[in-house]
């Protein structure tokens, strides 16, 4: 007798898992809405409470929620200025990346770190530049004397500080930013060259890249010097060992080639 098929009983196990799946499902979907209910709550908390608030400061002082490091020569109300959009706002509000661009726009900022401090207080510290020459610019029926630093930005005289350091010419407002460090570099390779020798040195001209000339004090007296574009040390050192003896026998010249290690050459024009 042909035996009778069994009939496939229904198995429980696959609605169980649906029921679980959709149960996690859900309680992620609520643990997600909670949590971004406590953010925006949170962050309404930030916003709103005045105990994040940066301090106003009376006018002419500065705000006790600010505090500024390592800044000599730089404007110190410029460096408030910048955050003065945030005075009476939170601290949480404040773009610490904007502020920071903003800073090292400021002359003789270099570059800013900004940290906050909860609840509402700010940490400023400045790197400022460092000068590598005096700067004589042409002005209205005068020349204005700036710094120049070793990337090439023009800094303002400030109203206190003394910089032992040559002055450079060839150097002009409209040349480009690169144009301008490649310049101080220029000089500052020269000066590193010559060493002790640079306390002779009173003007440096970088305005020719192949020709570097320089007002300098030999045997009390102002000369000019071109020494070329290489081996300046040398060059320099060779004219003052000899120039006591030029000086007897050309007593007039203050104008020499020394582009030629093997020679000094008086520029024509300066023979008297």
């Amino acid at each position: 007798m042909p035996r009778k098929a069994e009939t496939a009983t229904p198995q429980p196990r696959f609605w169980v898992s649906m029921l679980a799946y959709a149960a996690r499902i859900g309680v992620a979907g609520a643990l997600l809405v909670g949590a971004l209910y406590g953010l925006n709550r949170a962050e309404r908390y930030l916003v709103r409470d005045s105990r994040f608030s940066l301090i106003t400061p009376d006018f002419g002082l500065e705000s006790p929620s600010v505090k500024l490091k390592g800044i000599q020569y730089a404007s110190r109300m410029q460096v408030l200025r910048v955050f003065s959009p945030d005075f009476g706002r939170s601290i949480y509000l404040l773009n610490l990346a904007d502020r920071r661009e903003k800073l090292k726009q400021l002359d003789w900022v270099r570059d800013a770190s900004i940290s906050r401090m909860w609840p509402n207080r700010l940490y400023v510290r400045v790197e400022e530049r460092v000068p590598a020459a005096y700067l004589q610019l042409p002005a209205e029926r005068s020349v204005r004397v700036a710094l120049i630093d070793q990337d090439g930005i023009i800094l303002q005289q400030p109203a206190r500080g003394h910089f032992e350091l040559p002055v450079v010419s060839g150097i002009f407002t409209d040349d480009v930013q690169p144009v301008r460090r490649d310049k101080v570099r220029r000089l500052l390779l020269f000066m590193k060259e010559i060493g002790p020798l640079g306390q002779r040195v009173s003007e440096v001209d970088v305005a020719d890249r192949n020709n570097v000339k320089v007002i300098a004090r030999a045997e009390n007296r102002s000369v000019n010097l071109w020494l070329g574009d290489q081996n300046f040390a040398n060059r320099f050192q060779n004219f003052v060992s000899h120039y006591p003896d030029i000086q007897r026998r050309l007593p007039g010249a203050s104008m020499f080639d020394l582009r030629l290690d093997d020679r000094i050459t008086v520029v024509e024009g300066q023979r008297r």
